[in-house]
């Protein structure tokens, strides 16, 4: 069995911490993962949910599907991928998803209570004008 040998703890410490930090994301990449955030292609979790220091969150970014792929312009880099983001982006992004669930959820509601047939053939004064005529 092969070992490898500890040089420096110090370093191996300070290496440590940086994942635990997390990381920004530039504001290009932030505004990119947003938007699949809001179409549910973002799933998050804790990075470490046992300790109640660490702040960061593991995200993936899963790829855009159907219109959205073809619509919005996300660079390759950024999907398919799992970023260690830090606490205070991660809870902006956390928002976002939620919102992003609600807001298609309303849609959805609205699009479910719609009725097509009744806007298109019913024609407000039409009946008076006939009764009138």
């Amino acid at each position: 069995m092969k070992s490898i040998k500890v040089t420096d703890v110090g370093q191996i410490k300070n290496e440590l911490n940086k994942y635990r930090r997390g990381r920004k994301l530039e504001i290009r990449q932030f505004n990119q993962a947003a938007r699949l955030a809001w179409l549910g292609k973002v799933t998050m979790m804790p990075l470490d949910p046992e300790d109640p220091e660490v702040q960061s969150f593991l995200m993936y970014i899963d790829y855009p599907d159907g219109l959205s792929a073809r619509l919005l312009n996300i660079d390759d880099d950024l999907v398919g991928r799992i970023f260690i983001l830090d606490g205070e982006q991660a809870g902006y992004m956390a928002e976002i998803v939620e919102q992003g669930v609600r807001e298609r959820a309303a849609l959805y509601e609205d699009l479910d209570r719609r009725d097509f047939y009744f806007g298109k053939f019913y024609r407000p004064g039409a009946d008076e004008e006939e009764v009138g005529g």
